[in-house]
């Protein structure tokens, strides 16, 4: 099988094929079939799992014919890949854009936290999350897929900005990437698993904050400039 890592050779190969005076209205009739056929492979996913999602009934939720869901996708495993990648970089893109130059730790860990449930907790993202657990097991490269793209990034991103803080004087952290997990573990674990496991509805915005407060509470009793 084709690596989940790599991209799409059948588009890849569509694209190469183009004349150089392709103009930019073929780039987004390009950039609308990849999100059309996206879309539809998200429903099916959704509604049969990955494994009853054959590509057929995909084509057909998406509007298009075999041979062209073909020319994007060349399996499954990577259509379903492509669903996690965007659904990932859409959380991390909105999450994770910390500025080294706020002195607030507290008020940006906060802002973070809030951000970070809110998005973890939403249909869309527990429904992604439902699925890679449930094809993980016969597909590893697709759970290896979303740890890379999703919590990994997402933890490397906020280690970056706290060693910065560290280089700053503002907190003393010796292991930046380990004290990342711990936030954001903090932040997520009471609420996330309700919601994913048990069915639960999303807490409502004041237990979210009284979450995250204290998770910032405990981070800078721990993590802050000593002395």
């Amino acid at each position: 099988m084709t690596s989940l890592y790599a991209g799409a050779q059948g588009a890849a190969a569509a694209v190469a094929a183009r004349g150089p005076k392709e103009s930019a209205a073929d780039d987004r009739l390009d950039s609308a079939k990849r999100r059309q056929i996206i879309d539809g492979a998200r429903a099916v996913f959704l509604a049969h799992g990955f494994d009853a999602a054959a590509m057929g009934r995909i084509a057909e939720a998406a509007g298009v014919s075999k041979g062209t869901l073909y020319v994007y996708f060349e399996s499954k495993e990577e259509l379903f890949a492509a669903l996690v990648r965007e659904q990932c970089a859409l959380t991390a893109e909105r999450l994770f854009e910390l500025d080294d130059d706020n002195h607030d730790v507290g008020d940006v860990l906060r802002r973070l936290g809030r951000s970070f449930i809110e998005a973890l907790v939403h249909p869309s993202h527990v429904a992604t999350v439902r699925m890679v657990i449930a094809a993980a097991d016969r597909k590893p490269d697709i759970g290896q897929l979303f740890l890379a793209s999703g919590p990994r990034a997402g933890a490397a991103r906020l280690s970056a900005w706290l060693g910065a803080k560290v280089a700053q004087g503002e907190l003393d952290v010796a292991d930046p990437e380990l004290a990342a997990w711990h936030f954001l573990t903090m932040c997520h674990s009471s609420v996330m698993m309700p919601v994913l496991i048990g069915g639960e509805a999303p807490p409502p915005p004041d237990r979210v904050a009284y979450v995250v407060d204290q998770a910032v509470d405990v981070f800078l009793s721990a993590y802050g400039p000593k002395g």
